[in-house]
């Protein structure tokens, strides 16, 4: 069974609707997320008419600030939807490519058909969060879940988190989401994602819609496993989301980031880096600050504590005051412990 990593953070190109309708798109995309160092890639499966009704009430007119505000559900997920006999085509260039792929599904005939591809994991998109039937028939396949959060109150979250559990299914990522398009930067609210860790049996991660990728270097000091970023080929070609999604520069820029965060995170460990070791002769230790011949006693200002590090250590230095001299020892000279009695 796929796992995520648990050595690095695991980075998904969000595909979306960004093929703009043309499959040669959606394989260039491919291509293009495995230049700029992504992990995987994600595509959406469902039609417009398994995520919502060919209806014109007002129900169904998208309002309230968004980009998409005046235009009907039905379609602007005609426009935006992945045809589904595309699906092969793109787990085929992805494998070719040796970036993971796989999909958020929105119904159970998605999931089905998902499983028939061998998809290795899941997402629960943002919206879908509160749909527990369609989350416990995704969590009873067995496949690593990331569930986003975007839109889900505390409630929410534990409803599905227990859906997952009840399926025996424990592979679970909380992604911190805020469903914005694109999102404030103000409004990321990062530190709600140390707290899923708290509050559920989860890994943690980021799905981000704010601009650039300072959200997701964030993230991942907080220890977010996962970053997910909408992905497109070029925002030349426009569509649905190409206002909140990074180009192959932008996202290449993003993933060199993330990438030298881990780094500069490490590990707790105290051991040295070889670095860290070679400096410690910068370090201070105890040397004769003048000619001390053997039978001296030592007092106060004949040995004191300098650079370098290579003599005796600072430590010692109450141990050797009072202390009979062994031999002869110049200025600067290396000393030990047995040197004195």
């Amino acid at each position: 069974m796929f796992q995520l990593p648990s050595d690095r953070v695991f980075i998904i190109a969000e595909l979306s609707a960004n093929h703009n309708g043309s499959l040669e798109v959606a394989l260039e995309t491919v291509k293009a997320a495995k230049r700029a160092g992504a992990d995987a890639i994600k595509l959406q499966t469902y039609t417009a008419d398994t995520i919502t009704l060919k209806c014109d009430q007002p129900d169904f007119k998208i309002e309230g600030g968004t980009l998409w505000d005046g235009r009907y559900l039905h379609d602007l997920y005609l426009e935006a939807f992945t045809p589904w006999e595309w699906h092969e085509r793109i787990f085929e260039a992805a494998a070719a490519e040796g970036l993971v792929c796989f999909s958020s599904p929105f119904d159970p005939s998605a999931v089905d058909f998902l499983e028939g591809l061998g998809c290795p994991l899941y997402k629960i998109a943002s919206f879908e969060i509160t749909d527990i039937p369609l989350i416990e028939y995704v969590a009873s396949k067995g496949k690593p879940m990331i569930l986003s959060t975007g839109i889900a109150e505390k409630a929410d979250i534990e409803r599905a988190v227990d859906a997952c559990l009840r399926q025996g299914n424990k592979e679970l990522t909380l992604l911190k989401c805020t469903s914005s398009y694109p999102a404030p930067i103000e409004e990321a609210n990062l530190t709600l994602m140390v707290q899923f860790k708290e509050d559920f049996p989860v890994s943690v991660g980021l799905s981000d819609h704010t601009p650039g990728h300072l959200v997701p270097v964030i993230a991942t000091t907080l220890g977010a496993r996962v970053i997910e970023k909408h992905f497109i080929l070029s925002h030349e070609i426009g569509g649905p989301d190409a206002a909140f999604s990074l180009d192959e520069t932008e996202f290449t820029q993003l993933v060199h980031n993330v990438r030298l965060t881990e780094q500069a995170l490490g590990n707790s460990s105290y051991a040295l880096t070889p670095k860290q070791a070679a400096g410690r002769v910068f370090s201070r230790s105890l040397y004769p600050t003048q000619f001390i011949t053997k039978g001296s006693i030592i007092s106060d200002g004949m040995i004191k504590s300098v650079r370098p590090g290579y003599s005796l250590h600072p430590m010692h230095l109450g141990d050797i005051i009072g202390k009979t001299v062994k031999r002869d020892l110049s200025l600067g000279a290396r000393i030990t412990l047995d040197d004195f009695e």
